[in-house]
């Protein structure tokens, strides 16, 4: 569905992109991650042809991006990282304007509206004017407008960022649903839950490199010694009074909680079990995980840096 080879852009002579490859297959959600100035944002808009490629080159369902532009941007949807709704517009207004610009009939275009309009639970506020809408609204109305045009392929650039608990998950169940109809999905998200939640591949990317591209499992299986062993007493402990427990790389803190990040879990178990006793402390949590999408990204980054 998107097949990118060698891209790269400077920017007075700093490569925000260098010379990244990747491929999107049909049907998957694709995660794009990486930290602030990495070249994410930079990426997106190459891909869907808002700034131009300085080198390489992007495919889009086979249609070149340089040189088949409106045939490649015809089959995807864009939600950008900042609303591109018009607030003096109604809901419906951006919907029936998103359609001229993409040439969908009129009669297409109306009955599209009214049916994500529903899907979205924005039907009873189309009249109203985007100005009154809440962040969580507004975001659900651009996905609703990039998807006017029924694409092949939906980019979202950090579709969750800001909102609250409820309307985050909400999106996410909509991304859910959407790939459940046969939407790929193209997404750049700062959190790595999400990310863990919704992607099948992931490519992380880092001083404009990309620095590891696979499933999130497979991702937390390639660091060694980062299982991690979690635990809270009932009574506080200062961090410091562990640094001498034997197979223990790390430890640190956790809201109310302690986290141990080692290679042999049960040997620390059991020294805490030990602590706790001698201390004539309660033990009220006690748990070993595996390591998180977050561990992956940051052990990556921080190597590659």
């Amino acid at each position: 569905m998107i097949e990118v080879r060698e891209l790269t852009k400077y920017y007075d002579g700093l490569a925000a992109v260098d010379h990244i490859s990747f491929e999107v297959e049909e049907g998957e959600v694709f995660g794009f991650l990486g930290p602030n100035g990495a070249g994410k944002t930079t990426t997106v808009r190459m891909l869907t042809g808002v700034i131009k490629p300085g080198s390489g080159s992007v495919s889009i369902m086979g249609f070149d991006i340089r040189r088949d532009p409106i045939k490649a941007k015809q089959i995807a949807g864009v939600v950008p990282d900042l609303s591109n709704a018009y607030s003096e517009l109604s809901a419906w207004g951006n919907l029936q304007f998103m359609a001229e610009l993409y040439g969908v009939p009129g009669t297409d275009a109306r009955k599209r509206a009214e049916e994500l309009l529903t899907k979205f639970d924005l039907y009873d506020r189309k009249d109203h004017k985007v100005k009154t809408f809440s962040k969580g609204m507004k975001q659900k109305l651009v996905i609703a407008m990039s998807l006017m045009n029924d694409p092949e392929i939906l980019f979202l650039d950090e579709p969750t960022s800001g909102l609250d608990v409820q309307s985050a998950r909400l999106i996410k169940e909509m991304v859910r649903e959407l790939n459940n109809d046969g939407k790929t999905v193209f997404l750049t998200t700062h959190y790595m839950e999400e990310a863990n939640d919704l992607c099948n591949r992931i490519a992380i990317i880092n001083h404009g490199t990309i620095v590891a591209i696979d499933a999130p499992e497979k991702l937390k299986m390639r660091i060694g010694g980062m299982q991690r062993v979690e635990v809270s007493f009932d009574t506080p402990v200062d961090v410091s009074c562990f640094h001498s427990i034997s197979g223990v790389i790390s430890v640190r803190r956790s809201g109310d909680k302690l986290r141990f990040y080692t290679n042999e879990p049960g040997r620390v178990i059991y020294q805490l079990v030990d602590y706790s006793r001698s201390n004539n402390l309660e033990i009220v949590m006690l748990t070993t995980l595996t390591p998180t999408l977050e561990d992956v990204f940051v052990k990556l980054t921080r190597e590659q840096k």
